[in-house]
């Protein structure tokens, strides 16, 4: 048989993604180790030495100190409400104005691209005078409509365009046939799409998870606090030693991890759609 010759380009690339790998897991490594040591076993051998034992008192005290079943529970209402909110957003605008072509369809997506770029530390004082002025302050539906608004304005302008290139002749052959707009929408488009969709929930869900800033001024309450919040909240405070420290990284890290690991395929999927005729 003919062997298939190996070029030395193949391997640099290998060996690049192989430090890459490394280099991007070295972190989790880390955290995890430290959190399962006990405070002497890290006082004796520092952050990269071996744990002697397996130790996971410090995860449970973290658990408890800041209840953090109730956290967990805040992060996934909040972030699951924005991911499917704004996915549903982003598509009834998009629809309108990457289908249905409105008057002024070109500013108003330069409007959402703007949007985009605005920092939040620009947003905190009018959200925040906002939010009083309505009794939605220190509620998580304060945060569920900020965040909803945030990102489907991201959505709308990446639909927009993935629905501007939509095959014609179905939308035409769906209104010969008496379809009405809203029926192609949720009959025709969002089925076709679904991929792309699921790919914008993932990545709302998991922004919206990440996120610190917004929930840090408009969630002061301790029963309304998400994960993230209740992380730097405990740490500005001085409470933790190091190794309660990484087991409060790790609680932290591991949903978000679990959730991208649940939905890879489908991120996957979605994707590589659009390059595979």
């Amino acid at each position: 048989m003919r062997s298939i010759p190996v070029r030395p380009g193949r391997w640099a690339v290998l060996a690049a993604l192989v430090v890459l790998a490394v280099v991007m897991l070295a972190p989790f490594v880390i955290v995890t180790m430290n959190a399962v040591k006990s405070p002497a076993d890290y006082a004796a051998g520092g952050p990269l030495s071996l744990p002697s034992e397996l130790y996971l008192q410090g995860i449970v005290d973290f658990w408890q100190r800041v209840d953090f079943g109730r956290k967990l529970l805040n992060s996934l209402m909040i972030s699951g409400a924005v991911a499917i909110l704004a996915v549903v957003l982003s598509v009834l605008n998009a629809y309108a104005l990457g289908i249905g072509r409105v008057r002024g369809r070109l500013w108003i997506l330069v409007g959402f691209l703007l949007a985009n770029t605005l920092p939040q530390e620009a947003l905190a004082y009018p959200l925040y005078y906002l939010s009083k002025e309505v009794g939605l302050y220190d509620t998580q539906l304060a945060v569920i409509i900020i965040f909803t608004a945030i990102q489907a304005a991201f959505g709308t302008y990446l639909l927009s365009s993935v629905l501007g290139q939509f095959p014609r002749a179905i939308l035409e052959a769906a209104e010969i046939d008496g379809a009405s707009r809203w029926r192609i929408l949720w009959r025709i488009v969002v089925p076709i799409s679904r991929p792309t969709l699921a790919v914008l929930m993932i990545f709302f869900f998991i922004w919206t998870w990440n996120e610190f800033f917004l929930p840090l001024i408009f969630l002061i309450g301790n029963d309304n606090q998400t994960v993230p919040v209740a992380l730097g909240v405990l740490q500005g405070e001085r409470m933790m030693d190091a190794t309660m420290s990484s087991a409060s990284a790790l609680l932290g890290i591991i949903p978000a991890v679990a959730f991208f690991l649940i939905f890879q395929r489908t991120l996957t999927r979605g994707v590589t759609v659009g390059a595979i005729k």
